[in-house]
């Protein structure tokens, strides 16, 4: 499968492409967002410089760490990134611990901000699957071509691609790009019900996510291990319980307290 495109002697790798383009759309629509609470954007452009740096620092340096034994060998291949090599996991743990430290420290509430860039994240997650596909990685247990038709949701040039090296694989990034979908759509619709707490958009992101990875991630052969468990099922639990407690403290506050949709609560940040 072609990698990427060629123009002249510059070479664009669609993992690159795909990863670049979700984090472009993102930032655009977050910045939206943002701008019917009044926040700067300039503030808006600041957090999530620093955030999706050290996020996608966190994603590569979660990955390493768990192939340690052939990067402890090839250290020259640790910044080779557009070759694959990020764990998303390890991207919302850093990036979310950037968010909630930068947002500290301009006295912003670190949850309407996650509330807002939520949906958005997960549709760049969405995008981004598409890079692992053409990088002919993050794909299940072998298959065959039969059943992979059977499967009306999945078209035929996803199915072929999955052909590697002769064997047809069950296209997992696939999967999860559409659970990922899905919980975009649920997320916006939710953003739309007037009461809705502060907390409740990033607790549901959480939730459903860590929900739909745990079963994927169950079918993938190129898991990242942690003894003989997992790795991102385990996160999965961890984040799961995480955004299940955020929307148990924040239901616990006094009635129309914390809304997002309210004027009341909204930040307003001037650079």
């Amino acid at each position: 499968m072609n990698s990427g495109i060629v123009i002249g002697a510059f070479e664009i790798k669609f993992y690159s492409f795909f990863i670049l383009a979700g984090i472009f759309i993102a930032w655009i629509l977050i910045k939206g967002e943002a701008k019917r609470f009044n926040i700067s954007s300039d503030f808006v452009t600041n957090l999530l410089f620093w955030t999706i740096i050290m996020g996608i620092i966190g994603a590569r340096l979660y990955y390493v760490a768990f192939n340690w034994d052939y990067y402890s060998n090839n250290i020259s291949d640790i910044y080779r990134i557009w070759e694959g090599g990020l764990a998303i996991h390890g991207g919302i743990l850093l990036g979310g611990l950037t968010l909630i430290l930068y947002c500290r420290k301009y006295k912003i509430s670190a949850l309407r901000m996650m509330d807002i860039a939520c949906p958005y994240l997960l549709f760049a997650q969405a995008l981004g699957r598409w890079g692992n596909f053409f990088n002919g990685e993050a794909y299940g247990a072998a298959t065959t071509y039969e059943h992979l038709k059977s499967l009306k949701f999945v078209p035929d040039f996803v199915i072929y691609g999955m052909n590697i090296n002769g064997t047809y694989y069950t296209p997992t990034f696939y999967y999860e790009s559409l659970w990922c979908l899905l919980g975009v759509i649920i997320l916006l619709i939710i953003r739309r019900f007037r009461r809705i707490r502060v907390g409740t958009q990033i607790g549901v992101y959480l939730m459903w996510y860590s929900l739909g990875r745990f079963f994927i991630e169950s079918s993938r052969t190129d898991s990242l291990m942690l003894g003989n468990f997992k790795a991102a099922q385990i996160i999965s639990i961890v984040l799961f319980l995480v955004g299940l407690l955020i929307i148990l403290v924040q239901a616990r506050k006094p009635k129309l307290e914390d809304m997002y949709n309210t004027n009341e609560n909204i930040e307003v940040v001037n650079f």
